[in-house]
């Protein structure tokens, strides 16, 4: 029986889902979501070539932007095989294995990115709140172990998810609401108990995505009170002015992600299309919006973007 079991279980698919009612009009959409992707990869990958060749751009604030770029670029690929390919070839089938491997890194990635918001935010902190203690602070080699010890975080949280999932048999419907895997969805439609995965996917929320939000409030909080505390007023402007940038990448990403995890856990069927298009918000606009904001914001990346493309 148990043969029978495991049979099943490793042949069955699930269905991934564009946007509902709208497949008269997949190709217009998919026209929109290659532009996306075409102009998401082009722009974080000229980021980094040029933060790369610039010797002049090798300083803190780059070095944790060209990682977010990084982060980027790997959601980018971990979700453009299967959106693109249901509104370009209607091909919605996926495996479990797939569909695993999928869900790790995009959870893995969007955690990551989540940490290097943090470190961009105590970026920020440190240039403002102590700036002759700036460049002994923030070493190239502490900045190296910062990464590193919150990409390993990343991982190590995420990797029981696809064992977590593979353990269940999928005896529900199918069906998924997006053109990619997301933990919390896929383990609603197993036939077992999921009080384990449910409080797990939550704690490692909570211990990624909410403590870095909050240490992000706490820095700005601590750079407020600095820059109140400057008697010049230009001063104040210019101070805060260098963290903009970076407040609209922290909006645009736990605006979307908290609201996406809220509708997930809390939404009912009449909140589908939101949690769609939450869902393409919270992947798919960072990873375009963010080399332009810091683009159009750093006069020196904007300068060697320019002479790049304009010689």
């Amino acid at each position: 029986m148990s043969a029978v079991n495991n049979t099943r279980f490793n042949s069955a698919v699930f269905l991934l889902t564009g946007i509902p009612g709208q497949e008269d009009i997949h190709l217009w959409i998919s026209i929109s979501f290659c532009l996306m992707y075409v102009i998401s990869i082009l722009g974080n990958s000229v980021i980094l070539f040029i933060i790369k060749t610039d010797q002049t751009l090798h300083e803190p604030m780059y070095i944790f932007l060209s990682t977010l770029a990084v982060t980027d670029l790997g959601i980018l690929i971990s979700t453009m095989p299967t959106t693109l390919g249901i509104y370009l070839f209607n091909s919605r089938e996926i495996s479990l294995d797939a569909c695993f491997a999928q869900l790790f890194f995009i959870h893995s990635l969007s955690y990551t990115e989540s940490s290097v918001l943090l470190l961009m935010a105590f970026d920020r902190f440190v240039a403002i709140s102590n700036p002759l203690r700036y460049a002994s602070i923030l070493t190239p080699v502490r900045i190296a172990r910062m990464v590193l010890f919150f990409v390993l975080r990343s991982v190590a949280l995420n990797i029981p998810l696809p064992f977590l999932l593979k353990r269940f048999r999928y005896c529900q419907t199918n069906v998924l609401s997006h053109s990619y895997c997301m933990h919390q969805e896929v383990m609603k439609l197993a036939c077992s108990d999921i009080t384990v995965n449910s409080i797990y996917g939550l704690s490692i929320k909570l211990l990624t995505v909410g403590l870095d939000s909050l240490l992000i409030f706490l820095s700005y909080v601590m750079i407020l009170k600095t820059v109140l505390s400057v008697a010049s007023h230009a001063e104040c402007l210019r101070a805060l002015n260098t963290c903009v940038s970076h407040l609209f990448a922290v909006l645009l990403f736990y605006t979307s992600g908290i609201g996406l995890s809220v509708i997930h856990r809390f939404g009912n069927s009449s909140s589908h299309f939101l949690q769609i298009l939450l869902g393409y918000v919270y992947l798919l606009v960072p990873p375009l919006m963010n080399p332009i904001v810091y683009s159009v914001k750093s006069k020196h990346l904007r300068s060697r973007i320019i002479r790049l493309f304009i010689k």
